[in-house]
């Protein structure tokens, strides 16, 4: 059973940054298919930004390209977002989320919920203008 702990979210006004962690245990796998998502009160939980488990390659929105970033410690367990230049749009619950490796090795994961089975239970940001 895969667990996954989020942590790092808070209250920043725009502009500002955030760097979420999230932490994996509890599989076999050397290392997994990670992904961010986030969900906005009244909308539909939307897929943020994604990583490959050996190529290291990224994939984002593109509401968050050039301002986010994804990135993995596998020694660690550990996949971090930071986000910059934070906007109030940003604000929203944000959900660590991870899959299956097979078939990510290279290519990161589609930005689908769909493709993961794993979730965290979300860590607040909050951006204020």
């Amino acid at each position: 059973q895969v667990q996954l702990a989020e942590s790092g979210g808070g209250s920043v006004q725009a502009g500002g940054s955030l760097r979420l962690s999230c932490a994996a245990s509890g599989y076999t796998y050397s290392s997994l298919c990670m992904g961010w998502f986030r969900q906005a009160p009244g909308k539909e939980r939307e897929g943020v930004a994604t990583i490959a488990t050996g190529s290291g390659l990224t994939r984002y929105s593109d509401s968050v390209k050039g301002r986010f970033s994804i990135s993995r410690d596998n020694a660690k367990n550990t996949v971090y977002l930071q986000m910059n230049t934070l906007k109030p749009e940003d604000t929203a619950m944000y959900y660590c989320a991870a899959a299956d490796p097979r078939g990510c090795n290279y290519f990161p994961p589609p930005l689908s919920r769909a493709s993961f089975m794993n979730w965290g239970q979300g860590t607040q940001v909050t951006v204020s203008s």
